[in-house]
């Protein structure tokens, strides 16, 4: 095999440093900020979700930031850089993803009045549901996050000589310092900020990149010969990595159950002062995720140009594929110092953000679902500690579970894997809360280990038995131009050799594309429960809140008021007033609060205008609890 000589590329500089700490310094000091300005505000509930009056324009960077991981940064221009851009067509799913949650989801979770989506599950279902779907979306994100955090650390550690570990370390650190300080509002001002950092970082790596490659024309056309461009693959087959379909319908599936019904995300949105601020901010967030992806499938294009003669990979470089984007940048900024630390803070940007809506979002999660229910009669001054006490354990939590994220192989493809196949089921089981009234909760339950048992067979199985290389290998990268130490032999990338002990499954099942895990998952889980509830005896409409409830039927039998009638199951979404005190399940009646929360509700379909109802902005505004009693 040849050995090439691998042209020397810099590490960091002390200027490096110098930005890289400042971003570390502003986030902290965000943090400080909103915990001296918010220090008379004592309630869990301001800490957590903001008081419920924040606009639509921060949360929409919010959204964004948490939503583009370091996994994005660095995986992304990798991907276009390996298979070409189609992965611009994720800008459909996206698309998908906003209006599914904005027009489906969102309604019913700002108008429960909830602080957690899994208070939904009880609302909806019973205690034994809600609290499956706690602990799994806990050990979910626990896990995700530990794999966010790692990830980066190690593409950039191996390139920029930037310590791992110190990485992993600040990271956690600064994440649970702003969180625990200033919580909700810290978060959201934070991961504003790190917005204009991350576009900033590609923006700048775009234009030296174009300018060194011979502009935009000579970038496209090497794109162009280079096969990049095929974007638009109709092939129907499920085992291709990524064609169209996969991309818009699994990718949909994959990104509505990280998004849709995720409990960082819904937190944001349910913080806004009205539901028209939550929706106006999520349709912001559209541009802003557009703008990010953009800037990656252009950046890897544009690394493509620099390299297509000479592939850091195949070449061997570098150690993975993930390292492609910081060496790169090492690679043509080495010349001007701080540059580098500036993408460095990019790429941490995107981390950050992720890891402290996770700890915000669990520990919200962890003291609504799990703390409140086994201490009822907590004060409001004790349950603002007991949210930071969970912030700063969750932040240990999730810094060590960095650690044995480094035992796993092919982070960012895992971390995405991972999401989906608990993400999937999870989707499925609000997907029948919400949409299906005869869902009972027997179903409910069912379904849910249904949908995750077929998602982690399938995941796993992919994991062990790796797809045919038919359907997944890169296109071509070339080493023509490398310099070589004892031959003069180029090398192309080449398909792996073909295990003969495959099982039988391996070639179909296992070889689906990573983006069905969660249509597999949610479309099991929905299925399962419908099944099961009807053999268990479908829920009764006349007990399930209407708000509780998302009637889709109605846009499809707009025409049969009786057809709608009978879709419903009972459900009065008709009713011109509703008695809530008598319709809300018992659970739902024993909570202090949550009924005056119901009764401040409203049924968008019959426009009865409860308290709380604002007729200039035509949405639902939240109040005070004084206001409210």
């Amino acid at each position: 095999m040849s050995n090439f000589v691998a042209p020397e590329v810099k590490k960091f500089v002390a200027w490096d440093y110098v930005v890289f700490a400042a971003l570390f310094l502003v986030c902290a000091s965000i943090g400080v900020f909103f915990a001296v300005k918010e220090r008379k505000k004592k309630t869990s509930k301001e800490f957590l979700v903001g008081g419920k009056q924040m606009t639509c324009g921060p949360i929409a960077f919010s959204l964004t930031t948490s939503f583009m991981s370091a996994v994005t940064v660095l995986g992304t221009p990798s991907e276009v850089y390996r298979y070409g851009a189609s992965f611009v067509l994720f800008f459909l799913s996206y698309a998908l993803v906003i209006i599914f949650t904005a027009e489906l989801f969102l309604p019913v979770f700002y108008r429960s009045g909830i602080t957690s989506t899994y208070e939904y599950l009880e609302l909806r279902f019973n205690k034994i549901v809600r609290l499956a779907a706690t602990l799994i979306y806990i050990l979910q994100t626990i896990l995700y996050t530990g794999i966010v955090v790692y990830a980066p650390s190690l593409a950039l550690n191996q390139v920029t000589g930037f310590d791992l570990w110190g990485s992993v370390i600040a990271t956690g650190i600064v994440c649970t310092f702003y969180c625990t300080l200033g919580g909700l509002k810290a978060v959201v001002w934070t991961d504003a900020f790190q917005m204009i950092v991350m576009v900033v970082g590609f923006v700048t790596v775009l234009i030296r990149g174009t300018t060194l490659n011979g502009g935009s024309t000579k970038v496209w056309e090497d794109a162009y010969e280079g096969s990049r461009l095929n974007i638009f693959d109709f092939d129907v087959d499920p085992l291709r990595r990524h064609t169209v379909w996969t991309i818009v319908i699994g990718g949909t599936f994959t990104w509505l159950g990280i998004y849709g019904v995720n409990q960082s995300t819904i937190q944001r949105c349910i913080s806004c002062k009205s539901e028209k601020h939550a929706k106006l901010a999520l349709y912001l967030n559209l541009l802003g995720l557009w703008i990010v992806l953009v800037c990656a499938v252009f950046c890897g294009l544009v690394m493509y140009s620099h390299y297509k003669s000479c592939d850091p990979w195949t070449a061997g470089f570098i150690s993975a594929p993930d390292q492609l984007m910081p060496y790169f940048v090492m690679d043509i900024f080495s010349s001007m110092p701080g540059v580098p630390g500036l993408f460095v803070a990019c790429a941490f940007s995107g981390t950050l953000s992720t890891v402290a809506a996770s700890i915000n979002a669990l520990a919200t999660v962890t003291l609504e679902d799990l703390v409140k229910k086994g201490f009822p009669n907590l004060s409001e001054k004790m349950s603002t500690w007991i949210s930071k006490g969970l912030c700063i354990l969750y932040g240990i939590l999730c810094a060590s579970m960095a650690a044995g994220a480094s035992l796993l192989g092919g982070v960012v493809q895992a971390s995405l894997s991972i999401h989906g196949m608990c993400g999937g089921p999870m989707l499925g089981l609000f997907t029948l809360g919400i949409v299906f009234p005869c869902a009972n909760w027997k179903g409910a339950v069912g379904g849910l280990f249904a949908g995750i048992i077929l998602a982690f067979w399938v995941g796993t199985g992919s994991f062990i038995y790796p797809a045919p290389p038919a359907k997944s290998i890169p296109l071509q990268l070339s080493t023509l131009n490398c310099t070589l130490t004892n031959s003069t032999e180029a090398l192309t990338t080449a398909a792996p050799a073909e295990a003969s002990d495959r099982p039988l499954l391996a070639d179909t099942w296992y070889s689906l594309s990573y983006l069905y895990f969660s249509a597999i998952g949610c479309l099991g889980c929905a299925i399962a429960g419908l099944l099961i509830s009807f053999i268990t005896g479908p829920s009764k409409g006349e007990d399930i809140p209407p708000v509780l409830i998302k009637p889709v039927c109605n846009l499809f039998c707009f025409w049969s008021e009786r057809l709608k009638t009978l879709l419903w199951c009972g459900v009065g979404h008709d009713s011109q007033e509703v008695d809530f005190e008598k319709n809300l399940p018992k659970v739902i009646a024993n909570k202090t609060g949550t009924g005056n929360t119901f009764k401040n509700s409203i049924n968008k379909e019959n426009k009865c205008q409860f308290p709380g109802y604002n007729p200039e902005e035509n949405s639902y505004t939240n109040m005070s609890r004084e206001s409210r009693l």
